[in-house]
């Protein structure tokens, strides 16, 4: 039997189908990108619909259906609106929400990781940010967040400027590097060198400086040298060359600061690779070049070679191409010419010695120069004194050990060389004192190593005849002179009108040892003596006297230090020949050079006489 109500079932089905479409299309139409609001709206959508299922399929349901199905339906469909309704306002919430978080994100990405990061867990809240206009009051009240910032800050930017200057170095580097000879073979450059010659100014060749291949050298390897010299060549030179990347940072900023403090190049902070990139690979002008970019080529050259190099190929290379003067070429021939050994058998006395010669050999000669030879020694052993005491002990990478100087032994090795009797090979060089006066004046424009690879033609003012002439009348006179005990003799020639010097003799005999001929008694620095005359004389002349002018040759006192109100005992001249000479022409003061007419004339200039008073003419004449 069918109820009452049961044809109004249709039209139930019917609206409730109807209410659950419309409520589908209004989610759905509400749907977002964010996969979590759809979760918790879908999830929501279907509690809601389980609920409402279960409602209507309940008996007591369906017992009120029956009774008031349009009430029913009518409030069903209500309650689907209402919470319709609060469901799309939690959507809206949750939207703007994820969106805020989405922008923050987007925003201010560092200022979350700064936060991330200063978060410990320890319950305590990372730094805030500063409100927006408040910037200083916000510091002001937290000093700390100031600080954190300020590190960071720094930090920050510390980073990208060592980018930036890492990138240009590298770029420079690269840039440099592009156009520089190869490093391949250093051994061919080492044998590419020309003799440089020295000639008269009739361009007659003087001397050769004589190619190293055709010289006294003879090549050695690393091994077949004293560990003493090594220790000796990298003390003075490079004490970091073993660890150095052929080039020493700190040296160069070093020698930059010096360079700036004092107004001038005073060093040039090369190591060991480097001064054999110099020589070996850059060419003769480029090596007298005082510049950065050549520095800058020197350095990349070094750093090249130590790349492709180890440090005993390096320093076997550099020893065996040095100049230690008077023809020695290498390290071995230097141990034949000075001691008359072998490379391997010299001792700290004889090491110290040599290393100290290549900076400038023909300035630390010991047989023109002893004493300054001697001090350059004197130094070179102080370096190994300071750098064994430094690094306890000097280490030889080759030989596997280390060579160790005390105080003791280097004032024992300088005491040596003191004491050693030097003996010069002889070689033809018809005008010695001149050929190394003008060896000198190269070296102090140019390395040794530019001056001795470089195929140099060095035209000098000499007068061939008038050497000759002038080393005749120096033997000559000494000979005569010789009861009075002359032993030696000097001469200098020099064209008045232009400075040209035209003859040079620097002693009576250059290979006789006992008046130390090698020295050069023309240069050498002493008083001028007698010398100094024609030029006083000269000035009286100038003020109004003549060589007929009478002066008195008698007992005479001037203040010692030429201050009339010096205290201490006057100084009284007197003559070579120990006598008085009473009143004399000018012409035969100075033609008889007697000292006390020369001293009386510059008193008189000079307004200095014993007693302090002014000088009165009529006293002197």
């Amino acid at each position: 039997m069918n109820h009452p109500f049961d044809k109004e079932e249709p039209s139930r089905k019917k609206t409730d189908k109807s209410a659950s479409e419309k409520l589908e299309s209004i989610l759905s139409s509400r749907k977002t990108d964010e996969q979590i609001i759809q979760d918790v709206s879908s999830s929501s959508l279907d509690e809601k619909r389980i609920i409402a299922k279960n409602q209507l399929q309940s008996p007591k349901s369906q017992i009120t259906q029956h009774l008031n199905p349009g009430n029913i339906t009518q409030k069903a469909e209500a309650n689907l609106r209402r919470e319709d309704s609060e469901d799309l306002e939690r959507t809206t919430t949750n939207k703007e929400a994820v969106s805020s978080r989405k922008d923050n994100r987007r925003k201010v990405p560092v200022v979350s990781r700064i936060k991330k990061l200063f978060s410990k867990g320890n319950g305590k809240e990372p730094p805030r940010l500063p409100p927006k206009g408040n910037f200083l009051e916000f510091y002001k009240k937290d000093p700390k967040n100031c600080f954190v910032y300020g590190v960071l800050g720094s930090l920050l930017i510390a980073i990208i400027l060592g980018i930036l200057v890492l990138s240009f170095l590298i770029f420079q580097y690269f840039k440099i590097a592009s156009d520089l000879p190869s490093v391949d073979d250093l051994q061919n450059y080492a044998s590419q060198f020309e003799t440089t010659r020295i000639y008269d100014r009739n361009s007659n060749l003087i001397y050769e400086i004589i190619d190293p291949n055709a010289g006294r050298r003879t090549y050695v390897s690393i091994d077949e040298i004293s560990t003493y010299l090594i220790a000796a060549t990298i003390a003075t030179e490079d004490k970091d060359f073993y660890t150095n990347p052929g080039f020493d940072p700190w040296g160069i900023l070093r020698a930059l600061w010096q360079n700036y403090t004092s107004g001038k190049v005073v060093s040039g902070a090369s190591t060991i690779t480097q001064q054999l990139a110099r020589t070996l690979l850059l060419s003769p002008e480029e090596r007298m070049q005082i510049t950065t970019r050549r520095k800058a080529r020197e350095i990349v050259l070094a750093a090249e070679i130590t790349r492709n190099y180890n440090k005993n190929e390096i320093l076997e290379l550099y020893l065996n191409e040095n100049n230690y003067g008077n023809l020695a070429y290498g390290i071995e021939a230097a141990a034949e010419t000075y001691f008359n050994t072998t490379a391997d058998q010299l001792n700290l006395a004889q090491a110290s010695f040599l290393a100290g010669l290549p900076q400038a050999p023909a300035i630390y000669d010991i047989f023109s120069n002893p004493e300054v030879s001697l001090f350059r020694q004197m130094d070179v052993l102080n370096l190994m004194y300071q750098l064994s005491s430094e690094r306890d002990c000097i280490p030889i990478a080759q030989a596997q050990t280390s060579v160790c100087v005390t105080l003791e032994e280097a004032v024992a090795a300088a005491q040596e060389i003191e004491e050693f009797e030097f003996k010069q090979r002889l070689f033809s060089m018809p005008y010695p004192h001149w050929v190394n006066y003008i060896r000198t004046q190269l070296e102090e424009r140019f390395d040794p190593q530019t001056i001795y690879r470089s195929g140099f033609k060095v035209y000098t003012t000499l007068d061939p005849e008038l050497q000759e002439y002038a080393q005749a009348a120096v033997s000559r006179q000494v000979a005569e002179l010789s009861e009075n005990n002359a032993t030696d003799g000097a001469i200098v020639a020099i064209q008045p009108n232009s400075g040209e010097i035209l003859a040079m003799v620097g002693s009576a005999d250059f290979f006789n040892d006992e008046i130390a001929g090698q020295i050069n008694m023309a240069v050498a620095p002493r008083q001028p003596g007698s010398s100094i005359k024609p030029l006083t004389y000269a000035a009286a002349f100038e003020k109004g006297w003549t060589p007929s002018t009478l002066i008195w040759d008698v007992p005479s006192g001037f203040p010692p230090s030429g201050d009339p109100t010096d205290t201490r005992p006057p100084y009284e001249p007197v003559n070579y020949d120990e006598k008085f000479h009473g009143s004399v022409l000018l012409r035969t003061a100075l033609a008889s050079s007697y000292n006390i007419p020369a001293v009386k004339i510059s008193a008189f200039w000079l307004g200095q006489l014993s007693d302090g008073s002014v000088p009165d003419r009529a006293q002197m004449i």
